[in-house]
């Protein structure tokens, strides 16, 4: 291997694509499941450059002939770059966090910060904190004590006390795929909270990203620094600036590539046909929630309303959607009434914007396979009901009162626009 990750697993890694994005050089993916093998693997040190992650960014480090200041400071080097043979070590995610930060008008300039979390990032995510002129930084476990660094951590209750809080970073795996929705602490206890900032990327909005934006509050996943410090890393491998512009236009061309699209709307508004098309035009693989659901039932969802109830087909729907939310490069087109159950438009938004097919109510279907329109009344009785609902997680309206390619066309730019604004909040 010339140029590559090792970890103890990286199946979820996006470093690759990244590398091979920024530079002309290939890289490889190298699991290493265990602390022996890791260790074996430095000895022989038969590569050019690695980047490392967890949880080897301190095994790695007495085998380097020089570590940089910043590195040893925080005692973590993620980037290995061998140079005749000797070992230079460096750390990377500390430019990275401080990009994301920068990037976002974040400063911790005489402010509050509270880090979830005692591990090697959260000793970088502190540097950087306290190197930008924070006022306090507090840290928070599960395991409350001396931390490695002889400060003193404080419990997720003791931290919850401290109200003055005003940046939050995770640095704990609290959220990660394939275990999302989980957070080590709510947003809400903080009333002064400023910003949140969630070094893990994936899902592109971890629950605490998202809770925090339900609340106003400026928050941020850790995709954004994973792209900045593999630019960084890579100027260490090549020995040579590259232009941080390509930042921007990697991160910009993997989110979009990445994410998933979600539409919701009434039964028969369209979903499944313009969903089917602007999978094929976005290559994303379509995904059809109702379809899943009668899968997974093994009955139809008129049967399964019938036989088994309203609440009972609503439990399985969010199951279905929350399995297949936290996945990726999708077109996932919902049922009609999916957004009555709390949480669902939270878990589309993880990966990706959700559209809203508008389409006007007489050109809806009464009956066939849509068990709830009965009448043409109660049609409009459950669309005057489910309206806010659909307008209030949308994050663009596609209006379907024209033709069917005018209104796939208006959602390809809808798309494009959500990215484009996306990526200027960046």
């Amino acid at each position: 291997m010339e140029y590559g990750l090792i970890g103890a697993k990286l199946g979820h890694s996006y470093s690759k694509v990244i590398h091979e994005m920024i530079c002309d050089y290939d890289y490889d993916l190298c699991p290493l499941p265990t602390e022996q093998e890791a260790h074996d693997f430095m000895k022989r040190h038969d590569f050019k450059a690695i980047n490392v992650t967890i949880p080897y960014k301190q095994l790695v480090i007495p085998y380097c002939d020089y570590v940089d200041p910043k590195a040893m400071s925080i005692h973590a080097v993620n980037t290995v770059v061998n140079r005749d043979g000797k070992l230079y070590g460096y750390n990377t995610d500390y430019a990275g966090f401080e990009y994301l930060m920068k990037s976002h008008d974040i400063s911790a300039k005489g402010k509050t910060v509270l880090i979830l979390g005692s591990g090697g990032t959260s000793n970088t995510t502190a540097a950087v904190c306290r190197d930008m002129g924070a006022k306090a930084v507090y840290k928070a476990t599960r395991k409350p004590g001396r931390g490695a660094a002889g400060e003193g951590l404080i419990s997720y209750a003791e931290a919850k006390e401290h109200k003055e809080i005003q940046i939050l970073i995770n640095t704990t795996p609290l959220g990660t795929y394939p275990n999302v929705g989980q957070a080590a602490i709510d947003p809400i206890e903080f009333p002064n909270l400023e910003a949140v900032l969630d070094v893990v990327y994936n899902p592109f909005k971890t629950e605490i990203v998202l809770r925090a934006e339900e609340l106003g509050i400026p928050a941020y996943s850790g995709f954004e620094m994973l792209v900045a410090q593999a630019v960084f890393a890579a100027e260490h491998f090549l020995s040579k600036p590259i232009n941080h512009a390509e930042i921007g236009r990697v991160h910009a061309m993997l989110k979009k590539d990445i994410s998933n699209v979600s539409i919701v709307g009434m039964p028969s508004a369209g979903k499944r046909s313009i969903g089917l098309r602007l999978a094929k035009k976005l290559g994303k693989r379509f995904v059809d929630t109702d379809a899943l659901v009668e899968q997974r039932a093994g009955k139809t969802i008129p049967e399964i309303m019938q036989e088994d109830g309203e609440k009972a087909f609503r439990k399985l729907e969010n199951r279905v959607i929350a399995d297949v939310s936290k996945e990726n490069r999708q077109l996932i087109c919902t049922g009609g009434g999916c957004l009555e159950t709390v949480g669902t438009a939270r878990l589309l938004h993880q990966n990706g914007p959700i559209l809203f097919i508008d389409r006007p109510i007489e050109e809806l279907t009464v009956g066939g396979n849509y068990p709830l329109s009965t009448s043409r009344e109660r049609l409009a009785e459950m669309e005057k009901e489910r309206r806010p609902q659909y307008v209030g997680a949308a994050d663009e309206t596609i209006r379907y009162d024209t033709s069917f390619m005018e209104a796939v066309i208006d959602a390809m730019d809808a798309i494009d626009r959500w990215f484009e604004m996306t990526e200027q909040e960046a």
